[in-house]
């Protein structure tokens, strides 16, 4: 078998390292141009194209596309007690993180020199859509990152839209996952919909893909259109919240949250095992994911690709793990740290593990990721589930200019501008002139009016 992680070697290389390592390869025109059918169909055929894309990509036929609400608890009971434990512990931790973010960032108030005030609201959007990805692993987790911060930032409605399973009456297995056989009515996991009662989401959905996005986008006979778009998916996903936010249909966050990605950077004072691992972890989620590997010694990148090798073999998901390592594994051998964080700013990852010494001395050289981990008890994994902050993050680079799913994504600065008499008179020749420069009479006369009754009022009221 070939060896799973590429190695590159860039020990001595000088200047531009971008042209150096090789981008992400997700959504070209080949993907563009099937999610754009899908929307199209979803936006002209509404609740029946749902079904037909519902049978023809999940192989399913809901008799409905939304669960019923009395599932959500049904779910909350049946799953194991101590999975459902687990949701409580995330929701808990995902709600007070979010809760201190927007303490952290209140409205504002201005007053400037010419005495004009402005107050800034931040007013939540109506209705936000969470997509909670359900193909390769019903992900309950993603349920509490993306609902809980939309409820805390006063949503008014929140909707999660998840796969349904294959056809077939439901069992709960010990993972808390559905288990499916032929004859019965398709649902969502339960584990996605106990997640959903304790983040309190008020409707789900059974449906995924592209056509969900298109579904919150443009509404169709059953699912009414939000404002906000969030949560990740696989490439077709991704790209179809770039499509209909570019059309202006709805808003989504500017990272964009596809394909999982993480980059390790190792310096051997952690076990091999402990890099290989969350490598590994990364590459669970299945195809288009990257997982680096970054050091700085032949050695560790030997010992770290070995033990890839050895746990891609042993894993449940293996082919999974194999595909995506073998498209999107690399180990990067670099001169010292200082490079090393240079590779990483380029790849702006997702996840960026520091499995060094001092992972803090290290912090400061970031530029460009989704969240950080520092040191050996911290992996990704723990991000995922019980950090506290959002494990939406950007993907394909866009953490170059984008940031973790959060309040202020569900949220609108609205600036509230208040002129008292004093301040009217003050602006309306700057005002005036600007807008007279820029050829706009009606602006000039708007202010020149006001200051002019004003002057007015005031010579009344001196004589």
């Amino acid at each position: 078998m070939d060896q799973l992680l590429t190695r590159l070697d860039l020990r001595g290389a000088t200047g531009e390292l971008r042209g150096l390592l090789p981008a992400p390869k997700l959504a070209g025109d080949g993907p563009t141009a099937a999610v754009r059918e899908i929307l199209d169909a979803v936006r002209s055929g509404g609740d029946e194209a749902l079904a037909e894309l519902t049978r023809r990509f999940d192989g399913a036929s809901p008799a409905s596309l939304r669960v019923p609400p009395d599932e959500l608890e049904t779910a909350r009971r049946q799953i194991p007690e101590d999975l459902l434990a687990a949701l409580e512990e995330a929701g808990r931790a995902v709600r007070d993180f979010h809760e201190a973010e927007l303490a952290a960032h209140p409205g504002f108030e201005h007053t400037g020199h010419h005495g004009v005030v402005t107050r800034e609201l931040l007013l939540p959007v109506s209705r936000a859509g969470c997509y909670v990805p359900g193909g390769r692993a019903p992900l309950g987790s993603t349920v509490l990152m993306t609902a809980i911060p939309a409820r805390v930032a006063g949503v008014w409605e929140v909707v999660v839209c998840s796969p349904p399973a294959r056809t077939g009456p439901l069992s709960v297995g010990e993972s808390g996952a559905a288990r499916w056989s032929d004859g019965g009515p398709p649902r969502v996991a339960p584990v996605v919909l106990a997640a959903a009662a304790i983040a309190g989401v008020d409707e789900v959905y059974a449906v995924g893909g592209a056509q969900a996005i298109g579904a919150l986008a443009y509404g169709t006979a059953t699912i009414r259109p939000v404002d906000v778009i969030v949560g990740p998916g696989n490439s077709y996903v991704a790209t179809a919240q770039r499509l209909v936010a570019q059309e202006g249909a709805v808003g989504v966050p500017s990272a964009f949250a596809g394909p999982s990605e993480v980059v390790v950077v190792a310096d051997g004072t952690v076990p091999a095992e402990y890099a290989a691992l969350d490598l590994v972890v990364q590459a669970e989620h299945g195809p288009d994911g990257l997982s680096w590997l970054v050091c700085w010694s032949e050695g560790v990148a030997s010992a770290v690709e070995a033990a890839v090798e050895r746990l891609a073999a042993e894993s449940p998901r293996g082919r999974e793990v194999t595909a995506t390592l073998s498209q999107g594994g690399y180990s990067v051998l670099v001169d010292g740290p200082a490079q090393a964080m240079e590779v990483c700013n380029v790849v702006a990852p997702e996840h960026l593990e520091l499995l060094t010494t001092d992972a803090a001395s290290l912090v400061p050289l970031v530029r460009s990721a989704g969240a950080v981990f520092c040191g050996r008890w911290a992996p990704a994994s723990v991000g995922d589930y019980l950090a506290g902050p959002s494990h939406v993050l950007p993907t394909a680079r866009s953490a170059r200019f984008s940031s973790a799913l959060g309040t202020a994504d569900f949220r609108k600065r609205v600036h509230v501008v208040s002129v008292d008499p004093g301040a009217a008179l003050r602006v309306a020749p700057s005002v005036a002139a600007i807008a007279r420069a820029e050829g706009l009479s009606a602006h000039a006369r708007s202010v020149l009016l006001r200051a002019s009754d004003l002057e007015a009022r005031n010579q009344v009221v001196a004589q």
